[in-house]
């Protein structure tokens, strides 16, 4: 490790204090969907001290709205702002772009929590709240990279993009109004909570809603109806097997420790209005996994043919065909091969640090990343600290040792990628 190396590892060692201080405050910040306002002020005004050049706005528009990659049901983003900040480079370096996201998902039962979720409480190395690992944790790692930079003078030749958008846990219209916007770079770090692994592939996955039709009758002559309900456990058997069949199919080594590489989940299910009545409909509502090999489209294709094989096998289906919506959130997969640059210098960071090789997986889950790299055409891996197991789960907490071990190796890979402007 080179003297500038070692002045970037020293100056994080000794700030960790304040970077925790900087975690805690923005997440007693609530931002939930459409209340990212207040937490982004923290991050705009942490960029403004750190001397980036800031571009605020407000996303929305027929360009955004009518692009092919947007999905997204909110109406209204006003007053809730994009942010992307960048420390410029001298020129001749490759650019960067370090996405993070700002928005966090709801709390949930509140009971359920140790701590108040928007508490910020420290305990046992420990950074309790919501998003504190998914994803504050990451985007303080990140500015925290920035800052040691700065402050210890060091110069790039490529541009760092820092991105903090919204919108990202419904769909990710937040990083595609940046992409939009043009912003576009030679690579990209998104620091979601990876457990300190490498995933150079991310899962897409999207939202579908399936109607399935009864007839309705009194509850005592049950028989002369048809229970929407009893119908739609046909539904659920056929998308177990449409789930088993698609991952039997996924071969990748990337994929070897995720039980279930491409899931199927049914989350939500609707049906009936009265204990007495036969129930004539049944909502079942889910999230479709997709494979960073295949299309959007042609997992659709393979739920819809699914659909119309029981349509065409059932002979109550084939007078009352199931119904398909594909709505809300939608991710689009991403694809990196393993030997790209990004992910050597990346690793090679990261072996400086810890002194041990990265494990080097897929991701469980979608990402701003598909979008990156599908519409911006930029390389992305999504590496940063976190637990996987506690995003979007009560008593949500971030190891703030690993959160400090981040920043050292993304600042680290700053320098080798962007390279130093001596």
């Amino acid at each position: 490790m080179n003297k500038k190396e070692n002045s970037i590892k020293n100056w994080l060692k000794e700030n960790r204090a304040r970077g925790a201080r900087f975690l805690q405050i923005l997440v007693r910040e609530n931002s939930t969907r459409g209340n990212e306002s207040s937490a982004q002020a923290i991050i705009i005004e942490k960029c403004r001290q750190l001397g980036l050049t800031l571009d605020i706005w407000e996303i929305g528009g027929k360009e955004l709205k009518e692009h092919p990659a947007f999905c997204c049901d909110r109406q209204n983003f006003e007053g809730n702002p994009n942010l992307v900040a960048v420390l410029k480079g001298s020129g001749g370096g490759k650019s960067i772009i370090l996405n993070g996201h700002i928005d966090v998902v709801p709390v949930g039962d509140e009971k359920n929590w140790k701590h108040d979720p928007f508490s910020g409480t420290i305990e046992c190395g420990k950074l309790y709240g919501r998003g504190a690992t998914d994803m504050k944790g990451g985007s303080v790692a990140l500015l925290l990279a920035m800052e040691s930079l700065i402050a210890t003078g060091v110069k790039l030749k490529g541009d760092v993009i820092f991105q903090s958008v919204i919108e990202e846990e419904s769909g990710g219209a937040g990083t595609l109004a940046a992409v939009l916007r043009g912003y576009r770079a030679d690579g990209a770090i998104i620091p979601e909570p990876t457990n300190l692994k490498i995933f150079p592939k991310q899962q897409g996955s999207m939202w579908f809603r399936i109607t399935v039709k009864g007839r309705a009758a009194h509850g005592g002559t049950r028989y002369e109806g048809v229970s929407a309900i009893e119908k739609s456990l046909l539904v659920i058997e056929r998308l177990q097997k449409l789930e088993k069949d698609r991952n039997a199919s996924i071969t990748d080594p990337l994929f070897d420790k995720i039980p279930i590489p491409i899931p199927i989940n049914i989350g939500k299910i609707t049906s009936g209005e009265w204990p007495s009545s036969v129930p004539d409909r049944t909502i079942i509502e889910g999230r479709m996994g997709v494979s960073p090999e295949e299309t959007i489209e042609a997992a659709q294709q393979e739920m819809t043919d699914c659909l119309q094989e029981l349509n065409q096998k059932d002979e109550w289906f084939k007078e009352n065909p199931l119904q398909i919506e594909w709505f809300g959130g939608r991710w689009l997969p991403g694809n990196l091969e393993t030997n790209h640059p990004l992910i050597k210098e990346l690793s090679k960071s990261f072996i400086d640090i810890k002194g041990v090789a990265p494990l080097i997986e897929a991701s469980p889950w979608g990402t701003d990343g598909g979008i990156l790299s599908n519409v911006g055409n930029t390389p992305v891996v999504v590496f940063g600290p976190g637990i996987t197991a506690t995003a979007h789960d009560a008593n949500e907490h971030i190891d703030l040792e690993d959160l400090f071990i981040s920043s050292e190796i993304i600042a680290l890979t700053l320098m080798k990628w962007c390279e130093v402007h001596e």
